[in-house]
């Protein structure tokens, strides 16, 4: 049995004549007639009551009629739900991000994506900097967000630059600094630092231990802490101060302070990375998503 045969025979049984069908269809009634016997020869029991004039359904016809609709409708989902995955615009892609980083490129990023492709879902995952690289590799991410890293630790994957946010230090509202325009990277030093944890973050320990090193300080980590959230809430109660892009702006509003620091540090710089072999279309469309001008 073949598609066409379920073709032929709801063309007939819809029409309830062998000659419309035909011109339906566009082939030779003959060959039509003959299609639809195959079929029921194949299947073993009558379909079609016919006569001179016209044709109609046996009960179970009418049953088997229900069905073949069921099974071409079936196919010609299949065939649409394939074009659009190899298309990139339908499917699943998994996302890795670190939400201070991406406040900014990640909202803008999932607008520009889903306005363009509402078929693909985007599953989003919160993880550490390790994590990501680690899934990438495995295949349980397709993308991730995270800060540029050196080509050796990113062996097997590509990175393209999405933004650069200058380094600043987070205070909370009635803290000295929170009444200064700048702060200078040598007042820090003597700060209790709240910072993210050593062991999901230890690339995040070595940028700050080598930012102080500029000013021959190292840091005071007062408390360590797994997420942001805890992080603000900390620096918040005055537990103390934490070094942060500019980008925490968007997520603390009044809460907290964000001072530029002088002399400028450089620049956290954030990308995308994938892994160098799956270069689908739907990774592509992402980042392309995710690289457009912030507005």
């Amino acid at each position: 049995m073949e598609l066409r045969h379920l073709r032929y025979f709801v063309a007939v049984a819809e029409t309830e004549n062998v000659t419309r069908a035909a011109t339906q269809l566009h082939v030779s009634q003959p060959a039509l007639s003959r299609q639809v016997h195959d079929l029921e020869e194949e299947i073993g029991f009558q379909l079609l009551h016919r006569s001179a004039k016209s044709v109609r359904l046996t009960e179970a016809g009418k049953v088997f009629l229900t069905e073949a609709r069921a099974v071409l409708q079936r196919a010609t989902e299949a065939v649409q739900n394939a074009r659009a995955v190899a298309g990139g615009v339908k499917g699943e892609i998994h996302v890795g991000y670190s939400p201070s980083l991406t406040v900014q490129i990640l909202p803008q990023a999932l607008r520009a994506f889903q306005n363009d492709f509402p078929g693909v879902r985007v599953a989003l995952h919160d993880l550490a900097g390790g994590e990501m690289l680690s899934q990438l590799r495995t295949g349980k991410l397709d993308v991730a967000l995270l800060p540029l890293l050196p080509g050796k630790i990113i062996r097997g994957l590509r990175m393209d630059e999405l933004a650069r946010y200058p380094m600043c230090v987070a205070v909370a509202p009635k803290h000295p600094f929170a009444r200064l325009k700048t702060v200078q990277l040598s007042a820090v030093v003597g700060e209790p630092l709240i910072a993210y944890s050593r062991e999901e973050y230890p690339e995040y320990h070595d940028q700050i231990a080598e930012l102080f090193a500029t000013v021959g300080g190292k840091p005071r980590i007062a408390e360590e802490h797994e997420g942001v959230s805890s992080l603000i809430l900390a620096i918040e109660a005055g537990h103390g101060v934490a070094v942060v892009p500019s980008c925490l702006a968007c997520m603390v509003g009044p809460r907290l302070k964000i001072i530029p620091l002088v002399p400028a540090p450089a620049p956290i710089i954030v990308g995308a990375a994938w892994r160098a072999d799956n270069a689908s279309e739907t990774v592509r469309k992402f980042i392309a998503a995710a690289a457009l001008k912030q507005v």
